[in-house]
Parts: C-alpha cells; sequence; structure tokens
C-alpha cells in the first residue's frame, strides 16, 4: 500500500479477505461489462460515428449532424425507437420533469407503482411545498401503489389501480432512492409493464432509470418499459459528460417530450451543442466499463463493512440491478464521519470536510461527500444521505475500482477514528 496511505492493519486485513471472496462476483460483472460494451460499439459502427460528428453548432443549432447521430446511437444502444440526449437538462430531476410534463395534459393522471418517489420528484408532482408549476397545479391528478411487505412490486395491485384510476401514465423508480428496499430489474420491470398493458393498453409506462443503465445487459425498453429517462452525469455519461440527460422509447412519446423540453412546433430540430458532443459520445463508450466499475465498488463496500458488522443493502453476493450501495450506519455521527473519509480519498476536494446542509429539494439535511470532477456526478465515488432514520449511507459510482477502493476503505477508517468501528480496538 502506498505511504502517504496509513490505515489500521485490520482494515487491511479485511479489505483483502474481502476481495478474494469477492472474485466470482467480480467475474460476473466483467462478463456483463464485455458485453455491454460490444453492444455500444456495435452501435458506433453501424451509425458510422465520425470525427465530423463531434463538431459543435452554435445558435438555433438546425441541422447538428452530430446531435442527430448521437442521439440515434443512444437509441440502438437503449432498443428504443428513439431518443434525446441533451446537454441543456440540467440534472435528472430535470429531465424526469420534462418527461413527465410532455406526456401528462391537465385531467389526466399519473400513477406512481413504486410507493412514494425519490425526493426531488415531490414538488414536481406536487406532494409537497407550494406546487408552484408543479404537474397538480396543472391539474394532473397523481395515485401510488405501495410496494409489497418485501419491498417488491405488487403486480395485482398494480393492475388493479390501472383498471380503477385509468391513469394515463404508470411511473416505476428503477432505483432505491433513500430507502433499502430492492432496486428493480430490467425483467420484472417488462412484467409490470405486461401487467400495466393487460390491465389497460394504452396506458404509458414510464421508468426512472437513474443508476441501471449498463448494471445489467437488457435495459428497460427491451423489456417493454416505452420510455426511460435518466442523467448523463450518472452511469451514461461514463464520468466524461459534464452535464445533460436522456431520455429513449416510443418515437410518439419522445417527440412529445421533445416538444416539451424546447418548445411546441420546435421540438428536437432546435439545441446548439456548443462543442460538447465529443464529451457524450465518449462518455456512453466508456460508459460500460466506468459502470462495471462502480459495481466492484459497492460490491467490495457492502463485503468489507459487513465483516464490520453493519447491515448492507444489497448484501455483497446479491443480484445487482443498480450501482447504488445503502450501509445502515446507525448514527448521525458515524454517517458523518463515512462521508468525511469517503471526501478524504476523493481526487478533488480531499481536504474539505462535509457538513450536514439544506439541500435543495429536500425535506432533510443532507450531508454528502462528492469529491468529483463534475459536479454531483454520482457515477464518480459519492456518498449522500438525509440525516434521518436509518441514517444509511447511499454510496455510489467510482471511475476506477482501486481509486474507489481507497475512498471506501479511508471512510471505515474515519468511522474508526471517531469511535464507530467498536470491532476494531
Amino acid at each position: 500500500m502506498h505511504p502517504d496511505f496509513l490505515l489500521h492493519p485490520r482494515l487491511q486485513a479485511l479489505a483483502a479477505e474481502s476481495c478474494a471472496a469477492l472474485a466470482p462476483c467480480f467475474s460476473l460483472m466483467e462478463e456483463t461489462t464485455e458485453y455491454n460494451q460490444q453492444k455500444v460499439l456495435a452501435a458506433f459502427l453501424r451509425n458510422k460515428v465520425s470525427e465530423t460528428h463531434f463538431a459543435g453548432s452554435t445558435g438555433y443549432g438546425y441541422g447538428d449532424r452530430g446531435r442527430e447521430v448521437l442521439e440515434t446511437v443512444f437509441a440502438d444502444v437503449f432498443g428504443a425507437e428513439s431518443a434525446l440526449v441533451r446537454h441543456t437538462f440540467t440534472c435528472g430531476t430535470h429531465t424526469l420533469a420534462a418527461a413527465l410534463f410532455g406526456l401528462l395534459r391537465p385531467g389526466e393522471k399519473m400513477l406512481c407503482a413504486t410507493g412514494t418517489p425519490y425526493d426531488t420528484l415531490h414538488p414536481v408532482i406536487g406532494l409537497r411545498g407550494r406546487g408552484i408549476g408543479s404537474l397538480r397545479d396543472f391539474g394532473i391528478g397523481y395515485r401510488q401503489v405501495e410496494l409489497d411487505a418485501q419491498g417488491r412490486l405488487d403486480l395485482p395491485a398494480i393492475a388493479e389501480a390501472v383498471r380503477r384510476e385509468t391513469p394515463k401514465l404508470v411511473y416505476f423508480q428503477r432505483s432505491r432512492g433513500y430507502t433499502l428496499r430492492p432496486s428493480l430489474s430490467a425483467a420484472e420491470l417488462g412484467e409490470a409493464a405486461a401487467a400495466v398493458k393487460s390491465a389497460v393498453p394504452e396506458t404509458i409506462v414510464v421508468a426512472d432509470n437513474c443508476y441501471g443503465e449498463f448494471v445489467e445487459r437488457e435495459e428497460p425498453t427491451q423489456r417493454g418499459v416505452d420510455l426511460v429517462a435518466g442523467s448523463l452525469i450518472k452511469n451514461p455519461g461514463g464520468g466524461l459528460a459534464r452535464n445533460g440527460g436522456y431520455i429513449a422509447g416510443r418515437r410518439d412519446l419522445v417527440e412529445l417530450c421533445a416538444h416539451r423540453m424546447t418548445a411546441p412546433g420546435l421540438g428536437g430540430e432546435v439545441g446548439a451543442t456548443l462543442g460538447l458532443n465529443r464529451d457524450l459520445f465518449m462518455g456512453l463508450f466508456h460508459a460500460p466499463h466506468v459502470v462495471g466499475e462502480a459495481l466492484k465498488t459497492a460490491t467490495f463496500a457492502a463485503a468489507l463493512f459487513e465483516k464490520l458488522g453493519f447491515s448492507v443493502s444489497p448484501q455483497p453476493f446479491e443480484t445487482r440491478h443498480d450501482v447504488v450501495q445503502a450501509v445502515r450506519l446507525g448514527s448521525a455521527e458515524a454517517l458523518t464521519a463515512f462521508c468525511k473519509g469517503m471526501q478524504a480519498g476523493a481526487p478533488v476536494d480531499a481536504f474539505v470536510s462535509p457538513e450536514p446542509w439544506d439541500m435543495p429539494g429536500y425535506d432533510s439535511k443532507v450531508v454528502m461527500a462528492a469529491g468529483t470532477f463534475t459536479m454531483g456526478a454520482s457515477i464518480e465515488l459519492s456518498a449522500d444521505a438525509p440525516l434521518r432514520a436509518p441514517y444509511a449511507a447511499w454510496m455510489q459510482g467510482g471511475l476506477n475500482f482501486h481509486s474507489a477502493k481507497m475512498g471506501v476503505l479511508l471512510a471505515a477508517q474515519s468511522m474508526l477514528e471517531g469511535g464507530h468501528l467498536p470491532c476494531i480496538q
């Protein structure tokens, strides 16, 4: 180990034990990574990606061939008819909001089939706050179906709610958000889409795909989901996209979203790329490998912290459907120590000490470790959590496993130094 990192010998031993035990898991992850890398390469070849596609446009962005080919490549990779891929989406929440407002009209209903959605979507729907400009403010109804006792999709209840409520759109959140329920596989989302369609065939099925891209060999759009959306500073940006989001799915639905993204009558025909095409192409190309590294990091963290006596979700040998790893730390102090240690292992701003703060879009103070090259890029190693029970850290990302592994170890070292690892004296 490099002499700059002075870790407790017991932590080093537990790390070595964890890596040895996880070798079969890592091998399976590398097989998936290789398949997805081939899938992305095939899409680049089929669509004849060229140096000319990296040129930027200005002003209205009419006729930006690079933008058009990038969106065709994304659609190809996701097994979709069409895609919108734009740096002008400011974040995942913005991208999801554009999709929901693009598809829903006043008087229609949205049904969320995975319980209460992620915190930042609450103001978009109008679940809390003043609801200024929310779906509720536009006269769009909202209902939700809770997950079952095991945190799984309740397909009979979903089908019954669709028949009873006749929503225009059924929404699924693939990842867990700030909960400990399991994330959803593409196959599970496909089964749910079939249940929705069997109840009311014309219902639109939408999935928030954040944190799930390239974790499996298939995407939800290849299993019957009509539309997916996500952030480019998560999985599909490969750590190179500096901002942006994507929407992919049925051509008619993507077009509706495009006219919400810009303006009616303009849709996806406008939008200058300002020289950012190269980063988005390269980010997508690197994404399968980076996601594989993030999965190894999450699995290592699960194994290490389970050995340290903490409850983890998913467990080390559990099949994964997103890159998120939750570790229940038991107290606000332990949680803050974890984030401070992870920040200390970041390549950027390692000298900064994270403190809980009132982050926009959340109803609790949030502590966040995010020493990233791109601000808020959670495909880079990061951890965050609201300061509320169960005081779990939700960790994700890692551009490369060897560096991210050190971040995880420094999180444990910080907890040890703060007296939060009683198993190590």
